[in-house]
């Protein structure tokens, strides 16, 4: 027993000095004798069950290893895997000292002394260098014999840390995990503080050299964690805070909010909200409220969409707290270490999905003048088309907007927004952020209800230059935190364009006129805007002035000004100018001045057609009289009451008694142009549209117009039965005639004696109005022209006293041919002188009986052709005024030479005359009786151009 107990002792002793060898060798560089001192040391020791030694020379033999295959190391990146098959350096082969072969022998050849003098048989024995996959094998095995002693956790710490190190250059991630799992729950003595942050803090960096990056920033904030135990009488906030500032990316963490803008979220959110709650902790605790305004806004930023209802009202109370000792700004926030924290802008307190760029309104939108107000704009290129051109502006479609804003007016910029929190949200000085242009931005404050749908916002601003002007984005005070949100970072944002072009300022032109405003809103086809509308009601031929007020509430003075108007498409015939006007006085004052007033008169004349309409002819028939129907020599005073039977049961109590037909409708549109200040220079006006909508009420109809011959050729009795289809009395009157009343409902006739018309009657050809000309158009326009020439003549106007109202009654529309053919003066005017005298009245021409009476025909030819030779014969008679007329005058009276007459024939505008004498023997009443003779030459006229007036010639004593 003594003598196995010795044998044991003295193999363990071998054993432990074989291992003591190596540890020479290796840190003396022989790495091959270290190698067989380590293999003879494990078999030395293995036999004796030495755990603890055995593990030693295992970890020697693996480092020797390690050497071996890798000697650039395996700290850091420099560590390399030797090839297969390649020897040692050539220098450390060759260091072996005259001694050094001593312990190069077989353990079973030893001497007393442990060393065996020949040690030819292990030389060259290098292949007892482990291979990679052995040496983890001996690792483990060391680590489960160290793991044997309770006062060995160091070294079996050490052990661990070793081969996960070498794992690492093998990339064998898994099973140096394994490794370090092992070496967290190694159970060692009672460590300091700084001792336990650092094995945390080495396990996060071995962890982190496996690739296990969340795992690495696990370790590394609980190594934060231990900076700030309980038990530590200074906590270390810095390092805390740095420690924890490490572990962002293992959590897949930045703070830069740009990383979490796009794509779908990374990491695990409730872990990224508990570190970033703890940094702003952190940075509390460390006096920095910048920091932790800085990362509360980040918290809220990036993680809100993972906060749940009661965890944003917290956030946002926290957030309040901390701005109101220092707000948050868009600085960069510099930390002693050099790391840079990016501002943090709130694009989703509120939400921004739409943003889009507003014209100006339909009154104040500029327009680029063609040629307008006696102004010539030049065109930037002489080209149709040009590639470049195409090319650039394919590229700017998409940003530049193709309307104008103007220096000095009040731009708007509509965004679509929503409120995601569940409470609400108040933005302060919400404003726009623009560049190219110096832009007065006006800020807005808003309140968006608990997690609103989207809601519209306008952010108004005036650009204060000239140029092409780029919104950028948008600024928000939200919670004490200034935000500037680029649109270029808004993620599904829709946006029509962001860039465009500011002019140089106008004038801005406001008009109020003396009519109310309308509740109609005119909608023209062109689909331009009316600004205003006003109405008025006006009796059909009353006339209105409009009086237009001009202010000029710009900055610029008002230069030009142009106005037109366009009256709306009306299926009722307007006769007249619906609307003139003057400007000359106007125009006088201008330029108008900012803050300066004119005023320019504008009369509404609603003249439709007076002729009487089917439905009154109806109710004029069922009262049994006839309007078309009375004999043009009795007199006609008839009233018509509408029939009660004919009304509805529910017709409003405003119904009017006279008003048997609607009222008719006109609509027109003014349009003024108007420019002046530096955009007039470029080239720029502004257009403003007045709407007028005007209710033409019934006033006085014709039912009836007919003609009847006066005493002279040269005029006729134009009969006119008059209807008042108003409820009030009404006087009408013709120009030198005396005024006819008529009651409500009542209708009277007129008779007006007037000159008749020189008409031509004489049809034009063809050729002279053009060959494309439609010969049914010219007709109606030939008639219409006629009917304007009699009704100015007439100049028929009407009145209502009680209502101090007046207007035109007008006849163009109800003349007939039949009518203006009467009306009408014929081409042969035909003159008969008596001594001298015409004689074209009633008043008889006096003579002496025995004195010879000089008769002249005189024909004057208007027509545009010759007419003529004629041949007249003179027949006197006497009328007895019981109906005979006595034409046997042989005693009575005769003929100085021949009574026929004759005339040559008669050029255009040409005159001709004949002359004979008569010499009364009798006193008496005669009468002259001009006959023509028939001829081909009489029958190729009508007979309504051989009209001669009456000759009443008395004969008186003889003195």
């Amino acid at each position: 027993v003594l003598l196995g107990l010795k044998r044991h002792y003295k193999k363990r002793c071998q054993g432990r000095m074989r291992k003591h060898v190596g540890d020479l060798c290796l840190q003396a560089g022989m790495l091959q004798d270290s190698l067989v001192h380590y293999h003879m040391s494990v078999e030395l020791l293995r036999s004796v069950n030495d755990f603890l030694w055995l593990g030693a020379a295992l970890e020697g033999l693996c480092s020797a290893s390690v050497i071996y295959h890798y000697p650039g190391g395996t700290g850091g990146k420099a560590g390399s895997r030797r090839l297969q098959g390649s020897s040692l350096p050539a220098e450390a082969a060759n260091r072996h000292r005259p001694g050094a072969q001593e312990v190069l022998i077989d353990p079973g050849a030893l001497t007393t002394n442990g060393i065996n003098p020949d040690t030819s048989t292990e030389i060259g024995r290098a292949k007892n260098c482990l291979s990679p996959e052995d040496i983890i094998d001996k690792y483990k095995e060391a680590i489960s014999y160290y793991s044997k002693y309770k006062n060995a956790g160091v070294i079996e710490l050490e052990a661990c840390v070793k081969a996960v190190r070498v794992l690492a250059i093998q990339k064998r991630s898994m099973e140096a995990s394994e490794f370090l799992q092992n070496a967290v729950y190694i159970n060692l003595r009672q460590l300091s503080e700084e001792e336990k942050i650092q094995r945390y803090s080495i396990l996060s960096e071995l962890y982190e050299l496996i690739g296990f990056h969340r795992k690495s920033a696990f370790f590394k904030r609980v190594a934060a964690m231990q900076c700030v135990a309980p038990s530590i009488a200074e906590p270390g906030w810095r390092a805390c805070y740095k420690l924890l500032l490490e572990t962002l990316p293992g959590y897949s963490l930045s703070l830069d909010p740009k990383d979490f803008s796009k794509g779908t979220h990374r990491g695990w959110a409730a872990v990224q909200m508990r570190l970033l709650h703890e940094l702003v902790y952190a940075s509390r605790r460390m006096g920095n409220p910048a920091l932790s305004v800085r990362h509360l806004c980040f918290l809220l930023q990036t993680m809100l969409d993972f906060l749940s209802d009661q965890e944003k009202k917290d956030v946002t109370q926290s957030l309040e707290s901390y701005t109101s000792k220092c707000p948050g700004t868009m600085e960069p926030i510099t930390l002693p270490d050099g790391l840079t924290l990016p501002p943090v802008p709130f694009t989703k307190l509120p939400i921004v999905r739409c943003v889009k760029l507003l014209s100006l309104p339909t009154s104040l939108r500029p327009q680029k003048m063609k040629s307008l107000l006696g102004q010539s704009v030049s065109t930037k290129s002489p080209f149709i088309y040009s590639p470049i051109i195409a090319h650039n502006r394919g590229e700017e479609r998409s940003k530049k907007i193709d309307f104008q804003w103007v220096q000095g007016d009040v731009c708007e910029v509509q965004l679509m927004v929503y409120n995601p929190m569940p409470f609400e949200l108040r933005v302060e000085n919400m404003g726009l952020l623009t560049s190219g242009v110096e832009f007065e931005s006006l800020p807005a404050a808003l309140s968006l209800p608990a997690e609103s749908g989207l809601y519209p916002v306008t952010l108004v601003g005036v650009p204060q230059t000239t140029g092409t002007i780029t919104v950028n984005g948008y600024r928000t005070t939200v919670f004490g935190v200034f935000s500037d949100c680029l649109l270029d970072n808004l993620p599904g944002i829709k946006t029509s364009g962001s860039t465009v072009e500011v002019i140089p300022a106008l004038p801005r032109l406001q008009i109020s006129t003396s009519l109310p405003r309308s509740a109609h809103s005119l909608q023209p086809s062109s689909g331009d805007e009316i600004s205003t509308n006003v109405s008025v009601q006006l009796y059909n031929g009353e006339t209105q002035p409009l009086i237009i007020t001009l202010e000029n509430i710009g900055t610029e003075p008002l230069e030009k000004l142009e106005v037109t108007s366009k009256i709306l498409t009306t299926k009722e015939k307007l006769y007249g100018d619906f609307l003139s006007w003057k400007l000359e006085e106007t125009l006088a004052q201008f330029p108008l001045q900012p803050g300066k007033v004119a005023t320019f008169t504008i009369s509404i004349k609603a003249k439709l057609d007076f002729s009487c309409q089917e439905n009154l002819l109806q109710d004029l028939s069922d009262d049994g009289s006839s309007v078309s129907g009375f004999p043009l020599s009795s007199p006609f005073r008839q009233v018509v009451r509408p029939r009660m039977e004919s009304r509805p049961s529910n017709a409003p109590e405003g119904s009017k008694t006279g008003d048997l037909s609607h009222l008719k409708t006109l609509e027109a549109i003014l349009n003024f142009k108007y420019s002046g200040g530096p955009g007039h220079a470029e080239g720029y006006y502004r257009s403003l549209s007045l709407g007028l909508h005007v209710e033409v009420e019934p006033s006085v109809f014709f039912t009836r117009v007919s003609t009847l011959p006066a005493t002279s050729t040269r005029q006729c009795h134009l009969l006119l039965d008059v209807f008042n289809s108003t409820e009030h009395e009404l006087t009408i009157g013709a120009r030198n005639n005396e005024e006819l009343t008529l009651h409500a409902g009542e209708c009277q006739r007129m008779a007006i004696q007037v000159d008749k018309f020189n008409f031509e009657s004489v049809p034009e050809c063809p050729g002279e109005k053009g060959h494309f000309a439609n010969p049914k158009q010219l007709e109606e326009e030939r008639q219409e022209a006629r009917g304007l020439e009699v009704n100015s003549r007439l100049d028929i106007r009407w009145r209502i006293p009680s209502l101090a109202r007046s207007g035109e009654a007008s006849v163009e529309g109800v003349l007939s041919q039949l009518v203006l053919e009467h009306l009408q003066l014929a081409p042969l005017q035909w003159d008969v002188l008596v001594d001298g005298q015409p004689c074209d009245c009633e008043a008889a021409a006096a003579c002496r009986v025995g004195d010879p009476v000089s008769l002249e025909v005189r024909l004057t030819n208007r027509s545009p052709h010759s007419v003529g030779p004629f041949a007249l014969t003179v027949l006197p008679f006497q009328d007895h005024q019981n109906g005979v007329h006595d034409r046997e005058l042989q005693h009575t009276l005769s003929f100085v030479g021949s009574g026929t007459f004759y005339l040559d024939a008669v050029q255009p505008s040409g005159q001709a005359s004949c002359l004979g004498a008569l010499l009364f023997l009798y006193t008496g009443d005669f009468f002259l009786h001009i006959r023509f003779h028939e001829d081909s030459k009489s029958k190729e006229l009508p007979p309504s151009w051989f009209c001669l007036p009456s000759v009443h010639v008395r004969a008186l004593e003889a003195a």
